[in-house]
């Protein structure tokens, strides 16, 4: 009986260092601005609220923050971003498998919808776009509240809240504030498998990024901004 759980034990611990193995976590050092390639916006380093973090500045239309010699596939992206409650002019959050400035998968936050009185809105507060081919305006006419919803739990619109974008081929699902269930469970609209990863801000927006955290899987476990 000795020998029986031994070698189950042995397999366990076999198994998750296998696991470890398989999974690279890249922690970027956002200050060290030589190691990002930042487009259609300025972008300094910051010591906010105890945070070493990165200030992405406002301008019209997406801008990113590209992190250099990234390629990432499957796994888990987190990170802590501050927004603002200003309707229309918040729209942050995280691009990946980038292929260029135009083809992109993203999730992004509408702070200012994570605490509207109206309904409607508070149910706009997570995105997932799919760039070029479905953009927010058409998943929302096409599949409306299917690739946005509501957070929860519901963070301050003007403070740091923390960010989990898991992805296992074509499912993505989004976590808020260390939350254990998804505010959005979405499957991804294109068979892009990987690319580049990139700090995004939408239209008009711009925004405070830190503590980014990406786990990259080294094989597949699966197949305008209003």
């Amino acid at each position: 009986m000795k020998i029986v759980i031994i070698s189950f034990c042995l397999l366990i611990l076999a198994t998750c260092i296998a696991s470890n193995l398989n999974a690279q976590v890249v922690k970027p050092d956002l200050q060290n601005l030589a190691g990002l390639k930042v487009i259609n916006r300025s972008a300094e380093a910051i010591n906010e609220d105890g945070k070493k973090a990165i200030r992405i500045s406002e301008a019209a239309n997406e801008g990113f923050v590209i992190l250099k010699e990234i390629d990432f596939s499957n796994g888990t992206i987190e990170f802590d971003v501050k927004g603002k409650n200003v309707v229309q002019q918040s729209f942050v959050g995280f691009a990946f498998h980038g292929q260029d400035e135009k083809t992109y998968d993203a999730i992004y936050f509408r702070p200012f919808n994570f605490v509207n009185p109206d309904t409607a809105r508070r149910r706009r507060a997570v995105q997932y776009v799919s760039m070029p081919n479905y953009p927010w305006e058409k998943l929302r006419e096409t599949f409306p509240g299917k690739y946005e919803n509501k957070v929860n739990p519901v963070p301050n619109p003007d403070g740091w809240f923390h960010a989990k974008i898991t992805i296992n081929g074509k499912r993505v699902a989004v976590f808020v504030d260390n939350a254990t269930t998804p505010s959005l469970e979405v499957e991804k609209l294109t068979s892009v498998s990987k690319g580049g990863v990139a700090l995004w801000v939408g239209n008009s927006s711009g925004g405070s990024f830190a503590n980014l955290s990406i786990t990259n899987l080294s094989s597949n476990t699966g197949a305008g901004n209003k």
